[in-house]
């Protein structure tokens, strides 16, 4: 089995629970980690054995830009459809980050982590 980690991919987005949120977005980041076989890929060195982690990021971006309330209902979005498209996937964790979240005080972010196992 190998991980593989997608880090710190920022994104501009309209995600949160005021009016001013949806209208005027604001900056996230996202850090995703999946598990899968990864023994043919590494003997091979053939990226038809493997998930193509750009495939993985365009699934994020996607997801990233449809207006949610909550980052956990973007989170779970993504997993879902990470674990549709890839079969081979077996484990999904993700970490979203609002920047600077509007508290009430200085806050560098906000964050929400949901993980899944396959089946579970």
């Amino acid at each position: 089995m190998g991980r593989i980690l997608l880090e710190d991919m920022e994104f501009y987005a309209y995600h949160g629970c005021f009016q001013e949120e949806q209208v005027i977005g604001n900056r996230f980041m996202v850090n995703l980690e999946f598990e899968l076989d990864t023994q043919e890929s590494e003997l091979s060195d053939k990226l038809s054995k493997t998930v193509n982690y750009q495939d993985v990021y365009g699934i994020i971006d996607a997801q990233m830009q449809q207006k949610s309330y909550l980052l956990e209902h973007v989170g779970r979005r993504i997993i879902d459809e990470v674990f549709q498209k890839f079969e081979m996937i077996t484990f999904v964790k993700i970490k979203i980050s609002k920047m600077n979240p509007p508290v009430g005080g200085k806050t560098k972010a906000v964050s929400v982590v949901l993980e899944k196992y396959r089946g579970k």
